[in-house]
């Protein structure tokens, strides 16, 4: 039977120091990858922008109502929009109808924002081409969701929506039916 000599035990460990046992290294490597790990993620925080973020929260929060009214007002008007990029992607045409007897304005402004990369947002804008047909420049958009916005110059009423480029080459945007359904009269719930 062999037996282990707790002399022989006792000598060995004792004559080698400890940076020389692998038992101290594998436990420090948990705590030294958590500290490595740490400080990655704060050079992360400190050196990217974070797009999700508005500056101005509060005021955007104030001005809700405002948003909603110009929402109810588009329900009232009738009015719808469909976007038309060029070929190139460089262009894009609106057309852009209403109820009987409503004055189109003489320019529109188009916002197109990436929920997420902020750097690609853009405001364009539309000029009269001819009756509903509105038409202006743009850097073309990388694929993907965007955030469409569509006021008159004056801001009385908006259209927004959200266009997933490479699916669709033209966008249909209308006011919503549950604003559609307010503008009418009807007090339904929803």
């Amino acid at each position: 039977m062999n037996t282990v000599n707790p002399r022989t035990l006792k000598s060995y460990s004792a004559s080698q120091p400890w940076y020389r046992q692998p038992w101290p290294w594998l436990l420090m490597l948990g705590p030294a990858t958590a500290i490595v790990a740490g400080l990655f993620t704060a050079y992360l925080a400190v050196v990217t922008n974070d797009g999700l973020v508005e500056d101005d929260y509060y005021k955007q929060g104030l001005t809700v109502n405002q948003r909603t009214e110009r929402d109810h007002r588009a329900a009232e008007l009738g009015i719808e929009a469909e976007f038309v990029l060029g070929a190139d992607g460089g262009r894009i045409r609106v057309l852009l109808r209403s109820h009987q007897g409503v004055h189109l304005p003489e320019a529109l402004a188009l916002r197109i924002a990436h929920p997420t990369r902020p750097g690609f947002d853009q405001n364009v804008l539309l000029h009269l081409e001819s009756a509903g047909v509105y038409t202006g420049s743009l850097v073309p958009l990388p694929p993907g969701r965007w955030h469409t916005t569509l006021e008159d110059d004056k801001q009385q009423w908006r259209l927004v929506g959200d266009w997933v480029t490479e699916k669709d080459s033209t966008l249909r945007g209308m006011a919503s039916a549950k604003f559609v359904a307010r503008a009418n009269g009807s007090s339904d719930g929803r």
